[in-house]
């Protein structure tokens, strides 16, 4: 993962990274407030030996007491040390309670031993580390050798009596505050990256370009009313949506496919993409414009765009295909251009057959010298192999890719179905792209501040490119109601 990525990680979960950090500050918190406090306080032990004065005994003193240190520091948690402290102060407790409360230190180079005391009360705390401090210094003179005179050689001062602490040292309530935010941030951080990278399912154009080389030639966004409105370029045509799908068509004219014609076949990884909305207004899109356009239904088996469009259906493009029919008495004149629509006719038993026949490439060839735009709606690439053959005779596949539906492995396995029977990939459209967020969709990148009419972008589009003049008498004009 890129920089990129992570920062749109953080973008994308942060709201779960807040959460898990709050939770985390509410719980350190809680913490500290339950946790009964805890006090801390220290006596300090000088240890000397016994020596003639001279300066060899005064060194060799020196050197064996800070020998000694390290023993006796060990001795201030056994049994030896601490049953006469529990005599001593009536404590409710065994040596081993009492030794996990009760550390000693002997700082590098010193003959000095700190006896540290924590308790939850705190005049016991100071009681324990006195009363440890004087029982170390009588077990050390019982234990140490004597001189002739039957004194020990070793001799332990208290130097420093344990005070009665007023603060305690446990819990120190803004470190565990801030410890419980660290530990909740990394959490959330950590929970939102591996999501990330458990995700299957294609969310942005980096996704998609990571499986195909192919470019991205569009991007629709999300509208939770586009079943009530399909055909948002002839509904709302001023509307950010409607302006999105004449960008579709503004890149589509600049993909260089190889050949002078302008066959699409859009298509999908499964169903329920988008791929039929998403040519219907295309279609009317490039109509809007000037160019002479034929849209045709070649899903065989789930036709939708009769729906869409409104047009018969009794007869269509099975009808031509099997020669029952002319194009001419099935296709549909639709709308105030040059627009004409074909739909599926009726469902045939064998559609991968007729949609690679020989009657198939020479209509294709025929429609290529009438219109300017021959668009064909094909069923997904994954349950069949329509779409796949039908791309093999066209200029090139439009692959439409539904954002946060479709998954990785289904895209590449539907890229991998035309590439097997090399059908050529003009590039991807990608649908239902969110409107809000990290991954929105911004209707073309750069804003919508300002836009175009209808009429105005059909009159930039003539600008730069003038329109064949249509053939008459190809397509008879008499079937079909204008709309």
């Amino acid at each position: 993962m890129e920089l990129r990525d992570y920062i749109t990680v953080l973008r994308k979960g942060w709201a779960l990274i807040l959460v898990l950090a709050l939770i985390g500050v509410a719980a350190a918190a809680g913490y500290s407030l339950l946790k009964k406090p805890v006090y801390s306080t220290s006596a300090q032990v000088f240890v000397s030996t016994q020596t003639s004065g001279s300066a060899s005994d005064l060194a060799q003193g020196n050197t064996f007491t800070q020998q000694r240190v390290l023993t006796y520091s060990n001795l201030v948690t056994t049994p030896i040390v601490l049953l006469p402290v529990i005599s001593s102060l009536k404590l409710d407790m065994t040596t081993d309670q009492l030794a996990s409360r009760v550390t000693a230190d002997a700082p590098l180079n010193t003959t000095l031993i700190a006896i540290t005391v924590n308790d939850t009360d705190p005049v016991q705390a100071a009681e324990i580390a006195n009363a440890a401090s004087q029982s170390l210094t009588n077990v050390v003179q019982n234990i140490e050798a004597t001189d002739a005179d039957g004194q020990s050689t070793v001799k332990l001062t208290r130097v420093k009596q344990a005070d009665v602490p007023s603060v305690p040292v446990s819990p120190n309530v803004p470190v565990n505050v801030v410890l419980g935010l660290l530990i909740g941030l990394a959490l959330g951080v950590g929970l939102s990256v591996l999501r990330q990278a458990l995700d299957n399912r294609v969310r942005t154009e980096a996704d998609v370009e990571r499986i195909s080389a192919k470019p991205i030639v569009g991007g629709i966004a999300f509208d939770s009313k586009a079943s009530e409105r399909p055909l948002i370029v002839q509904a709302d045509p001023r509307s950010p949506r409607a302006e999105s799908f004449r960008t579709l068509r503004t890149n589509l004219q600049f993909v260089d496919i190889g050949s002078k014609a302008r066959t699409f076949v859009m298509t999908s990884s499964v169903q329920s993409e988008g791929k039929s909305t998403t040519v219907a207004n295309l279609a009317i899109a490039l109509d809007s414009a000037g160019y002479r356009v034929i849209l045709i239904d070649a899903d065989l088996r789930r036709p939708r765009v009769a729906e869409y469009m409104e047009v018969e259906t009794n007869a269509g493009l099975t009808d031509v295909l099997i020669g029952r029919a002319e194009l001419e008495d099935v296709a549909h004149p639709w709308g105030r251009g040059n627009m004409v629509v074909l739909p599926a006719g009726p469902i045939p038993p064998n559609p991968s057959e007729l949609l690679g026949s020989q009657a198939m490439q020479k209509l294709i060839e025929r429609l290529e010298s009438e219109f300017d735009y021959v668009l064909f709606d094909a069923p997904p690439l994954l349950p069949v192999t329509d779409a796949a053959i039908l791309s093999k005779k066209a200029s090139g596949a439009i692959v439409v890719v539904a954002s946060g539906k479709t998954l990785k492995g289904q895209l590449a396995g539907a890229v991998q179905s035309l590439e097997n029977v090399d059908a050529p990939i003009a590039g991807f459209v990608m649908t239902m792209m969110p409107t809000k967020g990290p991954g929105a969709y911004g209707y073309g990148r750069y804003g919508y501040a300002y836009g175009y009419g209808i009429e105005e972008d059909a009159d930039r589009q003539t600008a730069f490119k003038q329109p064949k003049q249509p053939k008459r008498g190809r397509l008879k004009a008499a079937r079909g109601t204008e709309r």
